[in-house]
């Protein structure tokens, strides 16, 4: 009886066949038209190892800037009281739902040269626009909903009576977060962290309307494809498998914090 409750019925399984050959056959496309005898040739010629680089760096600082901004967000929307927390809520996922584009336009009106607050910033010989930070302020703003969804739904789950408890036996705020919050939301952190990570990896539309596909500079992994692929559409694909490959090294390495079963 078991078993057969667990058997999966046939037309489920039939659509998820089909989901699973409609996910997969972009990736096998890749593979089969890849021009694998030509191919440190076409990733050095097409800057690929430089996009890599370059991204590895945007994404890991992006990471840092997630981690000192979202998960104290999420914090006050999941325990705080202030007036129109939902409406907080729904301004800081906006970002997940706006056209990456879009996005990179209010970045230039907001911290362009001539920005509201970019022209204070120029003023102080601070630029952002086709800058590395530019790109990772744009990889920022973009990923930083899915920190602090995963965050605020770890931080909702926390049971408060085992902190109230560590209040009772003396422990400071400082202590109760450090050795008993933050160990109890680490996996959905770490989820938000990685699931964000991915998303900064392939982002484009924001980094190129705000900070420029300068090689070097602020040309990522997806701003590398898609100027190789005016030019080259062999180098095209295999720097996006390179994308893809390095994609999905991190999620499965970071499958059981994503996914814990």
């Amino acid at each position: 009886m078991a078993g057969r409750g667990r058997t999966t019925p046939a037309p489920v399984a039939l659509l998820a066949g089909l989901g699973f050959v409609f996910v997969g056959l972009p990736l096998v496309a890749l593979l089969i038209r890849a021009p694998w005898s030509h191919l440190g040739r076409e990733l050095a010629a097409s800057g690929a190892w430089t996009a890599l680089r370059l991204s590895v760096v945007v994404s890991v600082s992006a990471a840092a800037l997630w981690f000192l901004l979202g998960a104290p967000i999420a914090w006050v929307l999941a325990r705080s009281r202030i007036p129109g927390r939902s409406v907080l809520r729904g301004l800081v996922i906006l970002p997940l739902v706006l056209p990456p584009v879009v996005g990179g336009v209010g970045l230039l009106q907001a911290l362009g040269r001539s920005g509201v607050v970019g022209r204070w910033l120029h003023a102080a010989g601070i630029q952002l626009t086709f800058t590395t930070a530019g790109a990772v302020v744009a990889t920022t703003f973009v990923s930083i909903p899915l920190v602090i969804l995963a965050t605020e739904a770890g931080i909702r789950s926390v049971d408060a009576r085992l902190e109230q408890a560590a209040a009772a036996m003396g422990a400071s705020r400082g202590y109760i977060l450090r050795r008993v919050t933050l160990p109890l939301i680490r996996p959905q952190l770490a989820a938000g962290l990685v699931l964000a990570w991915a998303r900064a990896l392939g982002e484009f539309g924001a980094t190129i309307t705000f900070a420029g596909n300068l090689a070097g500079r602020t040309q990522t992994l997806p701003l590398a494809v898609y100027q190789a692929r005016q030019t080259d559409p062999g180098a095209a694909v295999l720097t996006s498998l390179l994308l893809v490959a390095l994609s999905l090294v991190v999620l499965i390495a970071m499958r059981d914090r994503i996914f814990p079963t």
